[in-house]
């Protein structure tokens, strides 16, 4: 900005936009203090680099309020956990499955854990049908992005939402 472009030519846009072409930066500053404003360097590694004469206060402004409007319209996806035991009865499984369907409408990941203690781990298959099941239940509302796969003593699965 201003006194600290080093090169010894620019290329010079100036306060409507309008293209002045390559000067010194001397004499695009004297351009910009006539017009009451600064010399920005816009394109560093352009050859040679471009620069603009514009209100760097109200540049910053506005380049902020782009960033958090941004920042405001991206969603951050969490992931969520439910965690199953090999034994889960009937209704406990449909209690966990609307946690589940309610975190994949709410665009959330949901990490489905079952874990196995002492001899179920003689079991798994009872467990990987167990998370076959969650898996069918939820085709509708997500996918499967990792398939079930055993981590130490549990078995672990991810499902994502399906894209609107």
């Amino acid at each position: 900005m201003n006194e600290r472009i080093r090169s010894p030519e620019i290329r010079l846009i100036g306060a409507e936009g309008e293209n002045v072409g390559v000067v010194t930066p001397s004499r695009a500053l004297e351009m910009a203090i006539e017009a009451g404003l600064d010399l920005v360097e816009i394109s560093p590694n352009a050859e040679p680099p471009v620069c603009k004469i514009m209100d760097f206060g109200k540049f910053k402004y506005e380049q902020q309020k782009r960033e958090s409007e941004a920042r405001k319209k991206q969603k951050i996806i969490e992931i969520k956990e439910v965690k199953f035991r090999p034994g889960t009865d009937v209704h406990d499984y449909d209690v966990k499955m609307r946690n589940v369907v309610k975190f994949l409408e709410n665009g959330d990941k949901v990490k489905v854990t079952l874990r196995f203690r002492g001899r179920e781990m003689a079991h798994q298959d009872l467990g990987r049908i167990l998370l076959e099941r969650v898996a069918e239940d939820t085709k509708a509302i997500g996918k499967i992005e990792n398939m079930p796969k055993m981590e130490g003593r549990q078995m672990v699965m991810m499902i994502g939402p399906l894209p609107k």
